[in-house]
């Protein structure tokens, strides 16, 4: 078994929101916090937001999503892909992992880590937390209706180390398992990371650097 690691840099291209888990209810303050380090207070991409965005996006680029009826793609369903599709269907199971318990492929191959904050961000002391606020348009006056939200962001600008790890055994194609990933990323980078991507959340660029 080789491992292999893809490390890089995700730049935010637009504010990007992925939520925590408050506790708390804080009168005039932020009513959706952006997901902290417990310890240091600081906003990181969890590794299974980047790779349930990459895997669901590579599903709907290979005409997988129908056959789950919503539930991830598994072996199971093998049998009912066209064969021109077959191949990156299986690839993705080696991948992401089988949910079936006929599973034929083995171990998951690849392992995302928590995103961090880039070393740069501090090297310039950029603001890593923007409080947007929204609200709802009432469509006859042109008026707010009041319904005012606090959204916390991580701003455009920012940069996250990203930090992958992909087990290529005997029988897999290397060059197979990282162009699903590299096509994974351009998948996130034409659609968006996070939430909100409708109203221009969570665009960003993966940068590889080794």
């Amino acid at each position: 078994m080789k491992i292999v690691n893809i490390k890089g840099q995700i730049e935010l291209l637009s504010g990007l929101h992925i939520g925590g888990g408050d506790d708390t209810m804080k009168i005039g303050g932020i009513d959706t916090g952006f997901i902290k380090n417990i310890n240091s207070d600081q906003p990181y991409i969890p590794g299974s937001s980047l790779k349930g965005k990459m895997r669901s996006l590579l599903e709907w680029n290979n005409r997988l999503v129908s056959y789950g009826k919503g539930k991830p793609f598994s072996s199971e369903l093998l049998d009912e892909i066209p064969e021109p599709d077959k191949q990156n269907a299986k690839i993705l199971l080696k991948l992401f992992g089988d949910h079936s318990s006929k599973n034929k492929f083995g171990i998951t191959r690849i392992s995302v880590g928590d995103c961090q904050l880039s070393k740069e961000v501090f090297d310039r002391k950029l603001k890593y937390s923007e409080e947007k606020v929204e609200n709802t348009i009432n469509r006859q006056t042109g008026t707010s209706d009041g319904g005012l939200r606090h959204i916390e962001r991580v701003p455009a600008g920012v940069k996250f180390d990203f930090d992958i790890r992909i087990k290529v055994l005997d029988e897999d194609s290397e060059d197979e398992l990282i162009g699903m990933v590299k096509n994974g990323f351009a998948l996130i980078e034409n659609d968006y990371l996070g939430g909100s991507g409708s109203r221009g959340y969570g665009r960003v660029k993966f940068h590889i650097s080794e």
